[in-house]
């Protein structure tokens, strides 16, 4: 059985996400800690419960949610899997920085692309992603259907859906994409959002004023 613990970062109360199980495996989505004490707080967590990042994961690339991309890429050795879509959005992270008056320097990791239809695995645990574009270009979902659950990124909230004025947001698209991938799914399916609290598929369903 998987478990998720969420930690709130930076100014944009961006949710980082380490999922992690019984046997101390784990993996980092969207590492947002901006600064010291809160890359001290997820570090102590990993060290804590002893556990073993093994995936480094983005669900999009926009500078809330990769600000400790860096760290976790030096700190663990790993690649980064985010979608090919995407690639230009890190690649402008300095630029970005500057828009909100943050020095950031640009990252150097290695990167694996994956795409829409892929599975990864979990130590058997099956998740499958879904692109949604429209709030970015490369915008992931990573969907466990046995435990019916989601890590949504920047694409659905509860009430909301993400932004699409940022560069090549795309309301239409990021509308159809949500009706089409994740509203077919089971109405039970939690849904943790880079942003905000959980929700499930079918309170967004029923309440989301976006997806009347």
């Amino acid at each position: 059985m998987l478990k998720i613990q969420a930690f709130v970062f930076n100014f944009a109360s961006e949710n980082t996400y380490i999922l992690y199980n019984e046997h101390k495996n784990a993996w980092l989505i969207d590492p947002g800690n901006m600064n010291e004490q809160e890359t001290n707080l997820i570090s102590n967590f990993i060290k804590d419960n002893d556990l073993k990042i093994q995936k480094i994961l983005l669900t999009h690339a926009h500078i809330d949610h990769v600000f400790g991309l860096q760290w976790a890429y030096d700190t663990f050795n790993l690649p980064v899997h985010m979608h090919q879509q995407d690639q230009e959005i890190l690649d402008m992270l300095q630029m970005s920085g500057i828009r909100f008056g943050i020095n950031i320097d640009p990252v150097k990791v290695e990167v694996q692309y994956i795409n829409d239809g892929d599975e990864l695995d979990f130590d058997g645990e099956k998740f499958k992603i879904y692109h949604v574009p429209g709030h970015s270009p490369g915008s992931i979902v990573f969907h466990n259907e046995k435990q019916k659950f989601m890590i949504s990124g920047d694409v659905l909230f509860e009430g909301s859906i993400g932004r699409t004025d940022l560069y090549k947001g795309n309301y239409e698209q990021l509308i159809t994409g949500i009706k089409t991938k994740l509203f077919v799914l089971d109405e039970e399916t939690q849904v943790f959002s880079g942003h905000g609290n959980p929700t499930t598929i079918g309170f967004e369903k029923q309440y989301n004023p976006f997806l009347k």
